[in-house]
């Protein structure tokens, strides 16, 4: 069996201040040229197919051009998708019933009630059922009526959400299952900070939303989105796509593509391919005097940085780098002055959590320090 892994389409998506219709149109086409010539036998989106929950008429538009595309050009492929954290997940879910009836999953929610368990669909080779777990971009707060909560009437973190929601399924591990799921999972023994995150991904103050990804281990290859570099989760098999289309600058340089998955019999090597997408226009960035930049004149989305060492006396300077740059997205300026830091920084003494909570709120009387004392001894108790 084949099939094509793409996520976070961000349909609707601003760069900075450019729309991008013209170039989701570009290689939303490619991705339906390259599927009428390899012919898979599913196309998995990962979530986050929208950027927006509300999505504008215009990026309805755009992907239902998509879709109807697809579903004319590849009649026997089965297309899959689920929401993500940008998509309104009920949006998502309308008509999924009716949808499943014409080969197109449509799944917005995970299972909210007891008795409700994560979308599967089951295709068929010649080496037996292929069963896909769809689960959508999950809150603990969604689940809770599913999963319960801690002794405390808490909800679950939500490593432990995921866990627990996964483990809950009665999944036949003599027979291939592929998982589709849109959430920031970490490989063993890594942590948060070690994930090189884009400026275009959401991320939760604390890394709140990290699963570990031993969790995966009960399926034969995981369909991931949500990061938006093409990455590995410490296996071939439990993999990212990224984005198909640069969704801001930090993502200058990556190559784009669709990942084309081949699996065969029960524990035989899967074999993974990116086929790159290119796009109508390249992210750029640009940097040097202002004469170096206006000779590397391009279509490209540029965002310029101007290196001269001396205040430019030139008043039209804009205008002329829009003229040379007609998809300009920003002109940055390299610092002139430079930072001393041949002196030794002051020592600031370290004050304790009651110190600290006292220089920050001033003028307290001896009740309400009192209360602040008691507050964070509650708070350190916990810890």
């Amino acid at each position: 069996m084949k099939f094509f892994h793409l996520s976070d389409l961000h349909i609707g998506l601003k760069l900075i201040n450019r729309d991008l219709r013209e170039d989701q149109e570009y290689i939303l086409k490619q991705i339906v040229d390259i599927s009428i010539k390899e012919q898979p036998d599913a196309i998995i989106i990962a979530g986050d197919i929208y950027d927006k929950a509300v999505p504008s008429a215009e990026a309805v538009e755009v992907f239902d051009h998509f879709i109807a595309e697809l579903s004319s050009s590849l009649p026997q492929t089965v297309i899959m998708m689920i929401s993500g954290n940008h998509d309104s997940a009920p949006r998502v879910n309308c008509f999924r019933s009716i949808l499943s009836k014409q080969n197109l999953y449509m799944v917005g929610l995970p299972p909210t009630m007891e008795d409700e368990y994560i979308e599967k669909v089951t295709l068929q080779d010649e080496y037996g059922n292929v069963n896909f777990y769809l689960l959508p971009f999950v809150k603990p707060s969604m689940v809770k009526m599913v999963i319960g909560t801690d002794e405390n009437g808490n909800n679950f973190s939500y490593n432990d959400t995921i866990h627990r929601l996964i483990e809950r399924e009665n999944i036949n591990e003599n027979e291939r299952n592929i998982l589709v799921s849109h959430q920031f999972y970490l490989p063993a023994g890594k942590e948060a900070k070690d994930v090189e995150r884009m400026d275009s991904e959401i991320r939760t103050v604390g890394n709140i939303d990290e699963v570990t990804a031993d969790i995966l281990e009960k399926f034969d290859y995981a369909a991931l989105g949500h990061i938006h570099k093409p990455m590995k989760v410490g296996s071939e098999v439990y993999q990212y796509c990224g984005t198909p289309l640069a969704c801001s600058v930090s993502e200058v340089g990556q190559q784009k593509g669709i990942i084309m998955v081949e699996i065969q019999e029960k524990d035989a090597k899967i074999r993974t391919t990116v086929l790159p997408l290119n796009p109508l226009r390249q992210v750029r960035v640009i940097k040097g005097t202002l004469e170096e930049i206006l000779k590397q004149t391009c279509n490209d989305y540029v965002s310029v940085i101007l290196t001269d060492k001396v205040d430019l006396d030139v008043i039209d300077i804009k205008d002329r780098i829009r003229i040379a740059f007609p998809n300009l997205l920003e002109i940055k300026r390299e610092s002139i002055r430079k930072a001393d830091y041949s002196k030794k920084p002051e020592t600031v003494e370290e004050l304790n959590p009651f110190e600290l909570c006292c220089t920050f709120l001033s003028n307290l009387d001896d009740d309400e320090k009192e209360i602040l004392r008691d507050v964070i001894n509650t708070v350190m108790e916990v810890k």
